[in-house]
């Protein structure tokens, strides 16, 4: 009984204090917290803050899922196998046939190859695809693997010349950790491509392959 009667005494006193010190302001509710009331109102509020904070990261996440890059596709650019051709042209004219025939062939195959190759920038990636319904390249000749790189896989990467763009070079470690580096000519339109390796991969770091 007389347990009871000192515990009940204290429960009071707690009370009185809790009271005086809801008065004093935020000082008093921060200390009220030391009490099972206050604990349960911080706890409420630490709550509803996590919840808060959870529900903030999942909109940020949805929304970026929901927003996706438009898929680009620089148009073909014919210059260069025209202007090796017509050099093929010329050395044919001056009976330079051992250097006219390979650039001449050189040539054809790139006219050949203007005609079907595409990069194409999707949402999260750059594929090389063929013919006009776009069409998977198949596996890489070369190095093996899907001619598909995630611009999340590129180190860096390059266009030689901005003004009259001859080669893309890029490098990926999507291939193989230590990097893999690639060559294609520039049978498609300059300022479409720099633009969308700008846009996509980052921009240039001017370093090209030693």
């Amino acid at each position: 009984m007389e347990s009871a009667l000192l515990s009940a005494s204290r429960f009071t006193t707690a009370l009185h204090i809790a009271e005086r010190e809801i008065v004093g302001g935020p000082v008093a509710v921060r200390k009220l917290q030391s009490s099972f009331y206050g604990k349960e109102i911080n706890s409420h509020a630490l709550f509803t803050r996590n919840f808060k904070r959870i529900n903030l990261t999942v909109t940020s996440v949805m929304r970026k899922k929901l927003i996706k890059k438009e898929t680009v596709v620089p148009d073909p650019d014919y210059r260069i196998p025209i202007v090796l051709l017509g050099l093929s042209g010329g050395l044919f004219y001056v009976e330079n046939l051992p250097a006219a025939v390979p650039i001449g062939l050189l040539g054809l195959l790139l006219l050949f190859q203007t005609t079907r190759v595409r990069f194409v920038f999707d949402d999260e990636a750059l594929e090389v695809k063929v013919g006009e319904q776009l069409e998977e390249s198949g596996e890489n000749v070369f190095v093996g693997g899907k001619n598909r790189w995630k611009y999340s896989s590129f180190v860096n990467w390059e266009l030689w010349w901005p003004n009259f763009p001859i080669l893309v070079y890029f490098k990926e470690k999507q291939t193989k950790p230590e990097g893999q580096i690639h060559f294609f000519p520039v049978i498609f339109n300059g300022k479409q491509l720099y633009d969308a390796m700008v846009e996509r991969c980052g921009p240039s770091k001017t370093s090209g392959p030693k």
